[in-house]
């Protein structure tokens, strides 16, 4: 669903829910991937921690960015995104993952599945955190984590399809206290929170979360 236009520099773009903008822009998402990668430096791959033996839920999972690093860290990934043409990108690459078009505020799994929840520049698309986090916790067993990023993004970048057409993605600005209260408030025990720095600016929030 196209949600409006923005102009940037002059130019409209079409403003798309992720859904719509993720499948528009999956075959050429990859090439952004070092630059994504560059907000969590290794801070966030040492937030995770020893998974041998683990069953992670990646949440936003996208192409698989963080499938190579979760297994190098011992565990089984089952990965969720609501872009189909994500994550057929996905599968090309870890055929053996299995893999789920879904809402995050609506898992299609059951109660205490998994060991560890991973949402990784994910939040920024949700506007109310709420029920995502709720979510999370639901999935989780008890003595999990749940591992979350907050990028530092007031004004979503645009992104240039194929055919040169410019597209931005719905994106939400999240102030990181507002994070710790909503992860409170879904009943979760912060455990670790950090931030990746760039100068004297946070670029990133991470936060790896109990559930008792």
């Amino acid at each position: 669903m196209i949600l409006e236009l923005m102009t940037y520099k002059g130019k409209k773009s079409r403003v798309c829910a992720p859904e719509e903008g993720y499948n528009l822009y999956a075959d050429i998402y990859e090439g952004d991937i070092g630059y994504l990668n560059s907000f969590e430096k290794d801070v966030l791959i040492n937030t995770l921690g020893d998974l041998k033996g683990k069953r992670v839920l990646d949440l936003g999972a996208g192409t698989g960015r963080m499938i190579h690093h979760l297994r190098n860290l011992g565990a089984t990934v089952v990965a969720v995104d609501v872009s189909e043409k994500m994550l057929e990108r996905l599968k090309k690459r870890y055929a053996d993952v299995e893999c789920h078009v879904a809402d995050v505020e609506n898992l299609p799994f059951e109660d205490e599945s998994f060991d560890l929840v991973l949402a990784a520049f994910l939040i920024v698309h949700l506007g109310d955190l709420t029920t995502a986090f709720d979510e999370a916790y639901r999935v989780l067993k008890p003595g999990g984590y749940f591992v979350v990023t907050n990028i530092n993004q007031r004004r979503a970048p645009k992104l240039k399809l194929k055919n040169g057409e410019g597209i931005v993605i719905d994106s939400y600005y999240h102030r990181p206290e507002d994070v710790l209260k909503a992860l409170n408030g879904s009943f979760f025990e912060i455990k670790k929170e950090d931030f990746v720095m760039e100068g004297k600016a946070w670029t990133n929030q991470i936060i790896k979360a109990f559930k008792n």
